[in-house]
């Protein structure tokens, strides 16, 4: 059970380097969104059931334990760092920079001027600050709580991740091996103790799921997207497009992958014209619908010429049409 814990202040692209250094180190990356996901996966829709803030710490915990017994973990997670607690194989990670490096990083991902980034990141500190004294009773992280503070200011994401993998390395956190199941089992006993005050029980449903791809060119576009260290989900959503006068659901669509960095889902479309079009059809229903969701569309000559000059098709496959 490694966990190494990656979080920063705001705009200091810190998922970008907990991902880069988890491809660094062959661990698995659990994002702020993938996190989230599961803490629905495992206590229900915050709306549906009640999620104090002051058990945050312990639901989360209960579902990184879970993991950790499958899988050596790079936490990109704002207060991960405070989760384990003496735990040995623990390398914790915070990455700061200047005010000014913060928002010319916003300026670029965000595409905003500097009034507007300067405008988010000031929002983005406040509700930061605000979860943190919700969650841990402090609205700013202690130094002493990290083992090792990067400067985005004079590094890039690239060194920053191979700095973090290096100390990983240097502190042979893998030697450790996942966390034994009688282990796993004691701990989350004592979670739910702590849960049960919130009258709150984890499912145990979490896990970390490999994608299963219906089609070898969904293989191939996730080929490409880590050749160029670009973090991606496979059909994370479904969106309704079509209801009965009831409001019951007739038909979703659920794009093939969500690329989380940019904000940006993608379709593949690789089969005949005629399917081609009841897919374009969906796609512009999404778009009037969801104007807000950013949905890019590669069509077969698209993946082909792509496959063709990088060579990245699945083993056994061919061509990708």
């Amino acid at each position: 059970m490694a966990i190494v814990t990656v979080s920063g202040e705001p705009g200091c692209r810190t998922g970008e380097i907990g991902r880069l250094a988890a491809q660094r180190l062959g661990y698995e990356h659990l994002s702020a969104a993938h996190l989230d996901a599961l803490l629905i996966e495992e206590f229900g829709q915050p709306g549906e059931t009640p999620w104090p803030e002051k058990a945050w710490p312990a639901m989360a915990a209960s579902v990184v334990v879970r993991l950790a017994s499958q899988s050596h973990l790079v936490i990109g997670v704002d207060g991960a760092e405070l989760l384990f607690d003496g735990f040995p194989a623990l390398l914790r990670v915070r990455v700061v920079a200047h005010a000014n490096r913060r928002t010319g990083n916003v300026m670029l991902d965000s595409r905003l001027d500097r009034a507007a980034a300067k405008l988010q990141i000031k929002t983005r500190d406040k509700e930061a600050h605000l979860l943190r004294r919700l969650r841990f009773r402090r609205a700013t992280p202690a130094p002493e709580n990290f083992d090792l503070i990067l400067n985005a200011g004079t590094f890039d994401g690239e060194p920053m991740a191979e700095l973090i993998a290096a100390a990983a390395r240097g502190r042979a956190l893998d030697s450790f091996g996942f966390l034994a199941p009688a282990a796993e089992a004691q701990r989350q006993f004592q979670l739910r103790l702590q849960l049960a005050r919130y009258g709150m029980s984890p499912k145990g449903h979490a896990s970390l799921k490999k994608a299963q791809f219906y089609h070898p060119s969904e293989e191939t576009f996730a080929n490409l997207l880590d050749f160029y260290r670009i973090a991606w989900e496979y059909e994370p959503r479904s969106f309704p497009i079509a209801w009965d006068a009831s409001g019951r659901v007739l038909e979703a669509f659920t794009p093939d992958f969500y690329l989380p960095e940019s904000d940006m889902y993608v379709e593949l479309t690789t089969m005949k014209q005629s399917l081609v079009t009841k897919k374009n059809r969906k796609i512009r229903l999404l778009r009037e619908i969801y104007p807000g969701v950013n949905i890019q569309v590669f069509y077969q000559k698209d993946l082909l010429e792509l496959v063709l000059k990088y060579g990245l098709a699945p083993s056994g496959v061919e061509n990708p049409a």
